[in-house]
């Protein structure tokens, strides 16, 4: 249990929830990264936090799990796609651990899906793509951080 003692709702405005972002394409970058169980507990996968940076939701974000370790070879196969595909847009083709791909600039192609378990409709990633004219900055800038091995690029002054 969590002691609530000091705290009043009436002085908090509530949250609201988000409404769906349009379909399009988003500048973004990962900002966070974590591999978890699978709910049956018989595999892995990796969650990616995207932040849009773009000035349209800026500071929104989206969710992609990418099942790594999974019984079912298809799932795998299509993570792994993904993730080259995430890979490529970000210029890391051999990415030692999933922090070097943070922070680094991309296009997210965002879509719209059915949420099966409350009928609801939910954002959904369906493709990477390398920032126009940015690709050859960000590669160079993510070889520098992977080769120096910095738990947070320069750049990022959060």
């Amino acid at each position: 249990m969590g002691n609530l003692e000091n705290f009043d709702a009436s002085t908090v405005e509530p949250a609201t929830g988000f409404d769906i972002i349009p379909d399009g394409k988003y500048s973004a970058i990962i900002i966070d990264s974590e591999m978890k169980d699978t709910k049956a507990g018989t595999g892995q996968y990796l969650q990616l936090v995207f932040e849009i940076i773009g000035e349209k939701f800026k500071g929104r974000r989206l969710w992609s799990r990418l099942n790594l370790v999974n019984k079912n070879e298809t799932a795998v196969k299509i993570a792994q796609a993904e993730l080259s595909a995430i890979c490529r847009a970000v210029g890391i083709m051999t990415p030692r651990d999933s922090s070097t791909l943070h922070n680094i600039p991309l296009i997210i192609d965002v879509g719209q899906e059915k949420n099966n378990q409350n009928d609801t409709m939910q954002n959904r990633i369906f493709g990477y793509l390398p920032p126009s004219g940015a690709v050859h900055v960000s590669t160079v800038a993510a070889q520098i951080v992977q080769a120096v091995k910095v738990e947070k690029p320069p750049w990022d002054r959060k």
